[in-house]
């Protein structure tokens, strides 16, 4: 934005309402930007997108809506097309869904045989039933099995830990988190502290996990995608319709590896894995 010639203080104002992992006061916080007559929200994932409508509304005219990362908002009818998504929703659309054979592809490669992957729900998310769907084929063709662990988000929910309890239970070798969900990105800390403890090898969507001291992931970089939100948020600012602004979709794709979180989780990590990513934190 800076870029664009807005400035913090002088010609713009950011409202920030962080809600650090508890869901529960995410719509009272969209109901309050809602009434500030701004000329953007911008939303993160598939479940504030979701409550920043039904704060906002959802008819043309409406305040723009800039998401900055959905998986499948076509499917989800959160948009009529990403050519021409309609009403007040633009922004940028994950492929979270479409790398997930990817994902677990690479996730396989470094597990050893025969794999067990305890796939990581949020129990109140609307996209990550499709996402559990998607991936039982990709495991049978993998010769993966999978299990189910949910995790809740009511406060004070000590969910994580029995998931991750669970998921020893079932004997699994592996934890594989599902992405599109601000709750386990907010609790990341706690996600990564878990598997550690519980000496599990997980995958994520989002680097920020790896940074924490998790072992892999592999989808597209958070960062850049915000940073190409401003070319949105500078047209709504100058009047433009959101319900005719393309929504855009990741390109570019990051592998990134904790190799001290290998080592500490005794992995012997695969040569042709380790040369293949982007980054890998020693």
């Amino acid at each position: 934005l800076r870029k664009a010639g807005y400035v913090e203080g002088r010609n713009l104002i950011i409202e920030r309402r962080y809600a650090e992992g508890q869901v529960q006061l995410v719509p009272g916080y969209a109901r309050e930007l809602a009434s500030m007559n701004l000329d953007a929200v911008i939303s993160t994932c598939t479940p504030t997108t979701r409550v920043a409508r039904q704060a906002v509304g959802s008819t043309p005219g409406s305040t723009p809506i800039i998401m900055a990362a959905v998986a499948d908002p076509v499917g989800q009818q959160l948009i009529a097309s990403l050519a021409r998504p309609g009403a007040n929703v633009t922004g940028l659309a994950s492929q979270a869904e479409d790398i997930m054979p990817k994902m677990l592809e690479l996730f396989a490669a470094v597990l050893p045989k025969p794999a067990a992957v305890a796939v990581l729900v949020d129990s109140g998310s609307a996209v990550h039933p499709r996402m559990w769907r998607a991936l039982g084929p990709i495991g049978q063709r993998l010769n993966i099995q999978l299990v189910k662990v949910e995790a809740g988000r009511k406060p004070g929910d000590a969910s994580l830990s029995a998931a991750f309890e669970a998921a020893v239970r079932q004997r699994a070798t592996g934890i594989f988190v599902l992405p599109d969900e601000p709750f386990f990105v907010a609790k990341r800390g706690d996600i990564v502290a878990l598997a550690a403890q519980h000496r599990l090898p997980a995958f994520y969507g989002l680097r920020e996990y790896v940074d924490e001291g998790g072992l892999m992931s592999y989808g597209e970089s958070m960062r850049r995608a915000y940073r190409s939100l401003a070319t949105y948020i500078d047209k709504v600012a100058a009047g433009g319709d959101p319900g005719v602004m393309p929504v855009s979709q990741p390109t570019q794709f990051e592998l990134v590896i904790n190799q001290k979180t290998a080592k500490a989780l005794g992995l012997a990590l695969p040569q042709s894995i380790l040369l293949s990513a982007n980054e890998v934190i020693q």
